[in-house]
């Protein structure tokens, strides 16, 4: 096959299932708030997807604030892992990662289950949440095994739309026979 051709091209990143997936030192959060898609990161660029909803594209009053219920696009390192006593909220376990912006100033976001995860999770969009990055129990087991091996640290990133480059799938790239 000659050198250059699409064929030839090997993978920008893997795709990996959940079976399959470990939790590594290093690995990082992406979250597709366009798409409502989450992605662990490996070092190696491995990746495991999952959906997650986010926050709802409208004005609310929540917990004594009103505000733009988006989740924002920034750059966060989740820092601390609480129990919340809402168990509808933030899910039978109550497990809280709370998001930092810029990995230093303290904010309400964070990453959590909720009771009623069927139903929120069966919408269209998925833009259901305050504000906050809900996940499936399965994924929160391991967000939280994830964020304990990396010593309570696991930096996460909000942006709107992911670039499809970013995770060109090995399909693409194989040879066909």
């Amino acid at each position: 096959m000659p050198a250059g051709t699409a064929a030839s091209v090997p993978p920008l990143a893997e795709r990996v299932g959940f079976r399959e997936w470990q939790a590594s030192v290093g690995d990082k959060l992406l979250v597709d708030t366009q798409n409502n898609m989450g992605y662990l990161v490996h070092t190696d660029g491995r990746y495991f997807r999952f959906p997650v909803v986010t926050g709802q594209r409208k004005f609310v009053c929540y917990i004594g604030r009103c505000y733009n219920a988006a989740t924002p696009n920034w750059s966060w390192e989740a820092l601390s892992k609480e129990v919340k006593g809402d168990r509808i909220t933030f899910g039978p376990s109550g497990r809280f990662l709370r998001l930092f912006k810029d990995g230093s100033e303290h904010t309400a976001y964070g990453i959590h289950e909720y009771k009623y995860e069927d139903k929120i999770f069966s919408e269209n969009n998925r833009f259901g949440s305050m504000g906050c990055i809900i996940v499936r129990k399965p994924i929160m087991d391991l967000m939280e095994r994830t964020f304990d091996l990396n010593e309570g640290a696991l930096p996460v990133l909000t942006q709107h739309g992911v670039d499809s480059m970013l995770f060109a799938l090995q399909e693409i790239a194989q040879p066909n026979p």
